[in-house]
């Protein structure tokens, strides 16, 4: 016989895992709801006898041993239900542990591979869900299954006291999933218009300069207001709808509680059972459909949770984690681009097309071509950023995109087009944040880059701390502080898309002096950029033209005939 187990349909992915995983703490969590439950019955148990026993014999010795019983068994609840509790934080902080490390990668990878406006909020779900699971709203689904043991002793002492219950425990069922029903589209709506409003904004905030000087506040804004108003408008109308079906629910609640009251008045009158059980009854029904009670009160939590849960999954269903890959020795410096074919998410065609060329060992290509002839998109296949759809990038014969990306790392020199910088200091940058490199290494980067007196002039030095966006440095500073991250160690391959874009005659002086030491030191180097004058040291050029190669050859032999004299002009005889 197959036995039903509610985790084997999830999707496999380090969530799921983590989750199945997690089954021991979730059923240590359930037994001990269990124990808690049981417990509750000494308060039923407790009136009946005050009724029973106490109100006849006038015992006060009876009545002491009573109190101090039911008493006891209060504070073993509480314990158990704080043990309850530990568990279920200690399993998140388990959870968190395992999975957020490989949300934050997965997050990376999916704006690298398909989504470049995805933001941290697959972090903030992962709190949404972590939350979800080991706070009091996830505690009703361990009391959902202990409700038939109230029931159970609740139709023993009378069928129709049980019937009206379990009747009643339905009805407020079903009225929380009519409220899920009415609610859900509304919320999600809403909350997709919140999450768009949140990027939106933060696109605007990081080009601020641009809003001010271009006088883009106003139509941004009204943009913004449009987000803004889908969200109110479908949060109003959940909540109209919510509080509808709350109130019908409150009635059904109260209703019930009237009924158990007044069918067990009832019964005493008519002499079927003691009027101790009375208000036995009425707590006996009050525990049985506390469940529900929370369950309608914490749906909103719930379906929250559940939402985050899924676009969690969501994130993960593309996610292609890194395998375990044989280290590989330090790189010599060997480029070869092999049958290459390239067209980002969502292109209709390719942007590279056919390119194959090599480059040895310590040699420096120069790239150029007009805009949009695919030099960007060249760079980042060279250093792994993107994979090709058809062909390889390799370095020394490896595959530079299945290369383990911390290893790779360790050997490859990156400055992107926009120079971004993180939060932390002048040295927590050039040193990539790594824990293994010294000071020394730092301050030889920043020398080789030409930007080390320039460091020192700063208010801290190479302890300066940049902020969220580097505001202490101008375009220029944060070029040359990029260049030097890309230098740390020198690289064996290292790759510049415009690395003079923002630089003064004295920092693109500075970068050709770099570039000078680090050929000479063996470093495969190549250069993006619409200067010719970085390309003075240059062995060989590359010309792109609508993605395929136009020219490729020694430096002298391309800019030959890319520079070409202009023709004399001809003056007819008469004009």
């Amino acid at each position: 016989m197959k036995i039903f187990n509610p985790l084997a349909d999830l999707p496999d992915n380090p969530l799921t895992r983590a989750i199945k995983e997690g089954y021991t703490p979730l059923a240590y969590a359930g037994l001990f709801s269990l124990v808690s439950n049981l417990l509750y019955m000494a308060l039923p148990i407790f009136t009946f006898q005050i009724y029973g026993r106490v109100m006849s014999s006038y015992s006060v010795p009876t009545l002491l041993v009573l109190t101090f019983m039911v008493l006891l068994a209060f504070v073993i609840s509480g314990l158990v239900d704080d043990f309850r509790a530990k568990v279920l934080i200690n399993y998140g902080l388990v959870m968190d542990q395992r999975v957020s490390g490989r949300v934050f990668s997965a997050l990376f990878d999916t704006v690298i591979r398909s989504n470049p406006s995805a933001r941290s909020q697959a972090l903030r779900d992962l709190d949404a869900f972590r939350q979800m699971l080991t706070g009091q709203t996830f505690g009703v689904v361990f009391d959902l299954p202990w409700m038939p043991v109230f029931m159970i002793v609740l139709f023993i002492i009378d069928p129709i006291i049980g019937l009206v219950t379990l009747l009643g425990a339905g009805l407020l069922f079903l009225v929380a999933l009519i409220q899920d029903r009415a609610t859900r589209p509304a919320l999600k709506e809403a909350n997709d218009a919140a999450l768009r409003s949140y990027g939106f904004t933060d696109a605007a905030l990081r080009n601020g300069e641009v809003v001010r000087a271009m006088g883009m506040v106003e139509p941004l804004g009204a943009r913004w207001a449009g987000f803004r108003a889908i969200t109110m408008e479908r949060s109003a109308a959940a909540s109209e709808r919510a509080s509808v079906l709350s109130n019908v629910s409150k009635f059904t609640r109260q209703a019930i509680q009237v009924l158990i009251i007044a069918i067990g008045a009832y019964l005493v009158v008519k002499g079927k059972i003691h009027s101790g059980l009375l208000f036995a009854n009425m707590i006996l029904a009050a525990r049985a459909l506390q469940p529900i009670e929370r369950l309608v009160g914490s749906w909103d939590g719930l379906t929250n949770g559940y939402r985050a849960f899924e676009r969690l999954n969501a994130l993960f269903a593309d996610y292609k984690p890194s395998k375990p890959a044989t280290s590989l020795p330090k790189p010599l410096g060997q480029l070869s681009v092999e049958g290459v074919n390239f067209a980002p998410v969502g292109a209709t065609r390719f942007v590279l097309q056919g390119l194959s060329f090599k480059i040895e060992p310590g040699e420096m290509l120069g790239v150029i071509g007009p805009s949009g002839a695919g030099k960007s998109s060249l760079a980042r296949l060279m250093v792994g950023i993107w994979q090709p759809n058809t062909g390889h990038v390799r370095l020394d014969g490896a595959d530079v995109y299945s290369w383990d990306r911390t290893e790779f790392g360790k050997h490859v020199g990156y400055l992107p087009q926009d120079t971004e910088l993180f939060t932390g200091t002048i040295r927590d940058n050039i040193a990539r944040f790594r824990p293994d490199v010294d000071d020394e290494q730092v301050v030889r980067a920043a020398q080789v880059a030409g930007v080390h007196q320039l460091i020192l002039r700063l208010p801290n030095g190479y302890d300066t701390d940049l902020g969220e966006t580097g505001h202490v440095l101008s375009a220029g500073q944060r070029q040359r502080v990029g260049l030097a991250r890309a230098l740390l160690g020198q690289p064996r391959l290292i790759v510049l898309d415009e690395p003079n874009a923002a630089l003064d005659a004295e920092g693109e002086e500075a970068l050709v002096k770099a570039l000078d030491a680090l050929k000479a030191g063996g470093s495969t180097i190549v250069i993006v950029s619409h200067k010719p004058s970085v390309f003075r040291s240059a062995d060989k050029m590359l010309m792109l033209r609508d993605g395929r190669i136009e020219m490729f050859g020694p430096r002298d032999q391309v800019m030959a005939r890319v520079v070409q004299p202009a023709a004399p002009r001809v003056i007819e005889a008469g004009r």
